[in-house]
């Protein structure tokens, strides 16, 4: 239970962090990874904010490629 508030208190934290523009990504990355994470063991949340990074991640390297003077 202290695992899921922490993984919880972490999430809310980094999620207030970050601005409009630094969500690309994320939502779609934070679904996918959600729902894997619940099929696998019931580690919805921490498959969520696995999918938030890796989404962001690659949404921020797909926006480089497109706009390179940026």
């Amino acid at each position: 239970m202290k695992s899921l508030a922490l993984i919880l208190a972490l999430t809310v934290a980094v999620t207030a962090s970050a601005g409009a523009a630094d969500a690309r990504g994320c939502i779609k990355g934070a679904i996918v990874g959600g729902v894997a994470g619940h099929m696998a063991h019931h580690h919805g949340w921490l498959g969520a904010a696995a999918g938030c990074a890796i989404g962001h991640h690659y949404a921020t390297k797909q926006y480089r490629q497109t706009h390179p003077h940026r």
